[in-house]
């Protein structure tokens, strides 16, 4: 039998990390349950699924301690998530603001890699992993050239 976090992963393409969801308009958002309360805080809403599962990495980390369970749990404190090493009593705002402040640098470091990953050449554009052609509808087609000599 697998473990539940490699069938959850595999099985489900609109949840692929723990703590976060996907808008009906295609952006990310991470939230966390408060340990024995019923209120949740909100950790924001990011472009990129990664950067809202980090969100919520360091959230989780700051509440639940080194025991808790990890989306990534080899790069806790590497954009500045946990890195005082504090697991000081911190108020949900607090919580909050550190993992929002780590979410942005992630999605801001994920938009900048994506951008500057490859020029499409013109006439061609990328959407979401496929290409499109951005054909001009108005222009009349050019005859192809014939290899008849």
């Amino acid at each position: 039998m697998e473990p539940a976090a490699t069938t959850a992963a595999t099985s489900s393409t609109s949840k692929p990390y723990r703590g976060i969801r996907m808008r009906k308009w295609g952006k990310w958002v991470a939230e966390i349950r408060e340990p024995n309360k019923r209120s949740r805080i909100w950790l924001g809403s990011y472009s990129s699924p990664i950067a809202a599962a980090r969100a919520y990495d360091t959230a989780v980390f700051y509440l639940r301690g080194p025991s808790a369970r990890l989306n990534f749990p080899d790069s806790i404190g590497e954009y500045g998530g946990c890195s005082d090493g504090g697991l000081d009593d911190l108020s949900a705002a607090a919580i909050r603001k550190k993992a929002t402040e780590v979410g942005a640098k992630v999605d801001a470091l994920e938009n900048q890699n994506c951008a500057s990953v490859q020029r499409e050449p013109v006439g061609v554009q990328r959407c979401s992993g496929r290409v499109c052609l951005n054909t001009d509808l108005n222009e009349y087609p050019t005859p192809e050239p014939s290899d008849e000599n």
